[in-house]
This record gives C-alpha cells, structure tokens and sequence, in this order.
C-alpha cells in the first residue's frame, strides 16, 4: 500500500484529501503546511510520493521544497494547485514533477496522477537497475555534456492519444488495464449518447457516475444497472427485453449500450452478452455502444473470443495510451494513434474551434478548462479562455449569467449562427491545407 505525503496550507484541503486517498486503499504517511515542513517529513517519513500545494506560506514555495525532496530523496511529486498560468507551470516544468493537477480536483483526476506517478517511478528505477554500469572515474555516472548526468535522465515510451471519431456507430470492444482512468471515457461516452437521443443503458460493476446524471436518470433518458458478484447471467435477458422493444424504425428509436465488466470471472456470461449484441444487431436491431473489459485478469486467448465479430477494438494500457473521442466528427479516422504532444500542440495552438464546439450548452471557463483537460489531456490557463469568452461577450455572440460562484455562458441567438459560421470556416481550411478528397500528399511506397 502506497505511502503518500500531503502538502497544503489549507487545513480543509488537506483534511479532504486525507479522507479521499484512505477511501482510495493509499496511506497517508503525514500532512504538511509549508515547504520547510515538507523538506522536513520526507526525509523523516519517506512517503513514495508527495502530493505539493504550490503557493504555501513560509520562505520556500512548493517548487522549491519538491526540487529538494526530489534531488535529495528521489520521491516523486505530484503537484496539486489552483493556479495553472503558464508563468507557474514553466516554474514548475523546471523541478521535474510527475504530475500537474489543478484544483478543484476530482477523485478520479488525484487517483490517475498518483497512479501514473508511482507507475513512472517505479519504470525509471527498474530501467537503472537493468541499465549497463556507466563509464568514468569512480564510477560516477558520465556527463552528456549538458551538464545533466547520463543517469537523470531516462527514456520512457512516448505517451500515445488514441482518437475515436463516432462511438456510437458500431459496437466497439474497450480493452483497458487501469480502472482508475475509464470513468472520465465513460462519463463522456454517456453524454454523447444522451445527445444522440433514443435509450441510453449503462450495466456496470463500480462506477460514480451515478450523480452526474441525477436528471437523466430521473427523467428515464438514461438507465442504469450495477451488475454484482453473479449477475453477469441477467444481462442477456435484459438487454433482450430492450432490444425487442426497439421500433422497426431505427430512426424512431434506438438503443445505445455502455457495458463495463470490471471484474471477468464471469467470463463465459460476458461472452454470452456479446454475442447476443451482436446476433441482435445483425437481424436488425438498432443497437450500438461500448462493450468495455478490465484486461488484467484475462489472456490472449480471451481477449481473440472478445474480439471476434467485432470491428473495432480498442486497447488502452492506461500508462502509455490515452483516448480521446472527437466532440465534432471531423476530419479523423475513426481510429488512429498520435503522440500525445501532438494532442498538445493542435489544441493549445488551435484553441478558438475547441471552445467554440463546447459552447453547446452553458459553460463556465473553468468547465472548459476540465473538459479539455478531460477529453484532450491538455492544460490550457483559465486566463486565456475566459479572455476569449469575454470577447465574445462583449461582441454579442455570448450571454453571461452568475450561477452562485460562477460565470455562466451561453450563445446568444446571433451567437449561435456566429458559431456555427466560424466552425464551418474552421472546417473548410482544414480540408484545404489537408487535401481532404485528392490524393495523398505521400502515397505510399511501391514495392
């Protein structure tokens, strides 16, 4: 069990994240509120991780304090801040952290960052210990000429980003190996399906989900099932009974499945379930959706019975790979694997069309900020879009209201029909520097 080191200045912060990470099975080594305090507890306790507030009292700062724990204790530090400007983070970049999260944070955002940070860690100490002796006097690790040491730095596989174009336009089979980073897939699967209209069924071992679709369920737009310990075996009369219902028409109504088996005992009614999907879809039925799987305890073998008869399948390692499903199905494939800095840098440099595609319903600037961060896996200062926000305010195109602590936006009338107008000319200059519907601009090699 994982020894974490709180640090926060904030006694209610800390008390929270004390209760949030023992829910989570971690143990909190200590708690700290200040850097000196900090420096003082890791090399007292030595945690397997820190988590560091930035702006704390006292004369050193959080950055300050983790470039010592760091250095001298080789602990990882995840830090946990409100301020996410680009000044702070280029400071912050400077120490080497493990992670970056911006509160106010979310059980599911702290538990991915540690688990990600310990996952690091441990990677780079297994690649020294397997790493050839370096060369030099007293053997002594040798100078790249940087004046960084060959050992500081180690290379990790490339973070890859893998984008889903339309989820709901087959059955797509999830693979993935860390639980802890599907609820954000999940929570953005069932939102395009609630906009998509029809019935929306979600079966499920362990999930939070539940109250971010109070209204949905409270409405039937939206059902939800938990599947306990044996009950693998109702969901085939279940979705049966769903899918008999379904109108001859699929345009009248259709049915949009989000399945999560966490847990594969059961893995001969798993099966079962799929294939029902799939021999009902093929005489038919209007059905679509994610079958989703925990990978961990299952073999090759299982995974090629999953796999049959579906078209796409999916596999997330959850440390190496990230997903991410396009807001507007334009202009990926439907599956393809970039780099995640490549992520980065269409996003942070082509901002205007991501916060006009959220611009669907009432948003603040910090759900933005979450939304990408969630859907991207990109940091983008609330400075710069509450800038454009109030730019487009000011033009006509935005109505602000106060919801209790928050600023509200919502495209006026006019707004709108500015919004989709610019979407469209977004669309078109993308086509034309891509050449989309001419030939490539590399065919491929001719052997």
């Amino acid at each position: 069990m994982s020894k974490i080191l709180v640090v926060d200045d904030e006694a209610i912060i800390s008390m929270q994240l004390e209760e949030r990470l023992h829910a989570m099975g971690y143990t909190v080594a200590g708690m700290a509120a200040s850097g000196e305090d900090a420096i003082e507890k890791a090399r007292r306790l030595a945690p397997d991780l820190v988590l560091m507030d930035i702006v704390m009292p006292g004369k050193l700062n959080g950055i300050d304090a983790a470039k010592v724990i760091a250095g001298e204790m080789d602990i990882p530090v995840v830090f946990v801040t409100s301020y996410a400007d680009d000044t702070i983070i280029e400071k912050a970049k400077q120490v080497g952290p493990y992670g970056y999260i911006v509160k106010p944070f979310n059980e599911l955002e702290i538990k991915a960052g540690i688990e990600v940070a310990l996952f690091r860690k441990t990677a780079e100490r297994e690649l020294r210990k397997s790493a050839p002796a370096p060369s030099g006097a007293g053997g002594r690790p040798q100078d790249n000429g940087d004046g960084s040491g060959g050992a500081d730095y180690i290379n990790l596989p490339d973070v890859k980003t893998i984008l889903l174009k339309d989820i709901f336009s087959d059955i797509v089979l999830y693979l993935y190996a860390d639980p802890a980073l599907r609820e954000p897939i999940f929570r953005f699967a069932i939102e395009a399906g609630l906009k998509k209209g029809g019935r929306n069924f979600f079966a499920y071992h362990r999930s939070v989900l539940q109250k971010y679709f109070l209204k949905e369920l409270q409405s039937r737009q939206l059902f939800m099932r938990r599947i306990k310990t044996g009950e693998v075996c109702l969901l085939p009369e279940i979705l049966d009974t769903c899918m008999t219902s379904l109108p001859q028409d699929p345009a009248a109504g259709n049915l949009r499945i989000l399945l999560d088996f966490s847990e594969t005992d059961e893995f001969a009614d798993i099966l079962a379930v799929k294939n029902l999907v799939l021999a009902r879809k093929e005489h038919g039925a209007a059905v679509s959706g994610i079958i989703a799987v925990n990978m961990a305890d299952i073999d090759h073998d299982r995974i090629r019975q999953l796999s049959d008869g579906i078209g796409r399948t999916i596999i997330s390692t959850g440390k190496e790979t990230t997903l991410s499903f396009a807001h507007r199905a334009f202009p990926s494939e439907p599956v393809a694997a970039v780099p995640q800095a490549t992520i980065d840098d269409v996003v942070k440099k082509s901002l205007e069309p991501v916060v006009l595609s959220l611009l669907d319903k009432p948003v603040s600037g910090y759900d933005i900020v979450h939304e990408i961060h969630s859907r991207y896996n990109v940091l983008i200062p609330q400075a710069r879009v509450y800038a454009y926000l109030y730019d487009l305010e000011q033009k006509g195109y935005l109505a602000m209201k106060i919801s209790g602590k928050s600023k509200l936006y919502s495209p006026t009338e006019i707004g709108k029909k500015y919004i989709r107008n610019r979407l469209d000319e977004f669309k078109f200059v993308f086509r034309h520097i891509l050449g989309e519907g001419t030939a490539p601009l590399f065919p491929p090699d001719r052997k």
